[in-house]
This record gives structure tokens, C-alpha cells and sequence, in this order.
């Protein structure tokens, strides 16, 4: 990836007016309720990765 993923709102508050917080990357800050958050990316889910079994032909 070239970019990093910004959020689309606050998981707190929900506004929309954030800004890259100073602590680095994946740290956010909020202006509206003045809150600094940060988001990771763990990795992806086994499961996402099983082939389907329901029998259909996908459609």
C-alpha cells in the first residue's frame, strides 16, 4: 500500500473532524471531543480464507 487508511469518523463521538495525531503513525485526533486515538492493523482472519461449502455455485 502507498497510503495509509484514514478513518472516517471518530469511534468515540462520531464526528468527522479529525486530524493525524503527533504520536505517529495510526494515531488520530478529534477536534470535536478532543480525543487522540490510534488504529492497527492486526492481520487478516483464518476464516476469510475457507473455501465455500453451502453447495451453491456462488451467485
Amino acid at each position: 500500500m502507498s497510503e495509509r487508511a484514514a478513518p472516517f469518523y471518530c469511534p468515540y463521538c462520531g464526528d468527522e473532524d479529525l486530524r493525524p495525531g503527533e504520536q505517529g503513525h495510526g494515531a488520530w485526533e478529534c477536534a470535536a471531543c478532543n480525543r487522540a486515538f490510534q488504529l492497527k492493523f492486526l492481520g487478516l482472519l483464518a476464516r476469510g480464507l475457507q473455501p465455500d461449502t453451502s453447495g451453491g455455485d456462488g451467485i
